[in-house]
């Protein structure tokens, strides 16, 4: 069954707790879309510009990296938000970087405990919370359009991978509890049933009662993290990103050689630090992997 969203409650959260004025949402709510970002470009196509906002509960055609399926089941939260950054096409990640870092400052300021796994992943109780999916057009070497694509689990019928915020919060309070599931289970079967897909009764002394709650958080985490990259720099932003980084530490191996995970640069590349043994034919002792070169684990945040 459809979740209806209360537009006028979303609007009025946000007007309530706005600190910057980046964006002027415009908010486009949908039962169900096939993709919150294919419905969006089609608004820009039609003239919709930043800050547009398309949300829904559901879609039938999500993407998630490197175009895999992504499951996107009634109950979640799906929205998409146009950006008009007019940064260097080569920076593309980091809008994902900012997303990541403001979504995860927002909700952190609300008592929960989210960290952030390299590169576009929330994570919670080591759990896979949410996702987030960037998408731009380039003119003349510069990001002109950009839309921001994010899931989080919400009260969605989930597998046991991840963890859903809605029974997280309803089992014991705003400290905690456990939940199971994850926004966009990459490959999984929509027809087979799934574990843990009641919903608690909503507790209204949570710091996010409703989902229309968490909608607000999360526009509010986008903007402040947008506004960060282009008003304090890119450095500020990696900085405050690593302090989230719940991967910072892990040992990892790439083409037979083992190091760990140090950082991350400017533009979103993983920084490995080469162990000793490794490095008697570099030059570096330290290699730069960019998304989609290597798969970290979930660890708690």
């Amino acid at each position: 069954m459809a979740v209806k969203l209360d537009q006028q409650k979303i609007l009025t959260a946000l007007t309530t707790e706005r600190k910057y004025g980046y964006l002027p949402f415009t908010l486009h709510i949908y039962d169900c879309v096939t993709s919150t970002n294919l419905t969006l470009w089609e608004l820009i196509s039609q003239g919709a510009t930043a800050g547009n906002v398309v949300i829904a509960t559901q879609q039938t055609a999500g993407k998630g990296q490197w175009g895999r399926q992504w499951i996107s089941q009634t109950g979640g939260l799906y929205l998409s938000v146009a950006i008009n950054p007019h940064i260097a096409a080569n920076a593309s990640y980091q809008l994902t970087l900012a997303t990541a870092w403001g979504i995860t400052h927002q909700l952190r300021q609300c008592g929960i405990n989210v960290g952030i796994k390299w590169p576009n992943d929330l994570v919670l109780e080591g759990r896979k919370l949410g996702g987030i999916l960037t998408e731009t057009k380039v003119n003349q070497g510069q990001i002109t359009q950009a839309i921001v694509g994010v899931g989080i689990n919400w009260a969605n019928p989930v597998p046991e991978t991840g963890i859903n915020l809605q029974s997280w919060l309803g089992e014991t309070g705003k400290q905690g509890g456990r939940g199971a599931g994850r926004v966009g289970e990459e490959q999984y079967d929509a027809q087979s049933p799934m574990p843990n897909a009641q919903s608690p009764v909503p507790n209204p002394q949570s710091p996010i009662p409703d989902i229309e709650t968490l909608i607000c958080q999360v526009l509010l985490g986008i903007e402040s993290g947008v506004v960060c990259l282009l008003e304090e720099g890119i450095n500020i932003l990696v900085s405050r990103y690593l302090e989230f980084l719940v991967n910072m530490g892990d040992r990892v191996y790439v083409n037979d050689l083992a190091g760990n995970v140090v950082g991350v640069t400017p533009q979103g590349s993983l920084r490995v630090s080469l162990e000793r043994g490794c490095i008697t034919d570099m030059k570096t002792p330290e290699i730069h992997l960019e998304p989609g070169r290597i798969s970290l684990s979930y660890r708690s945040s």
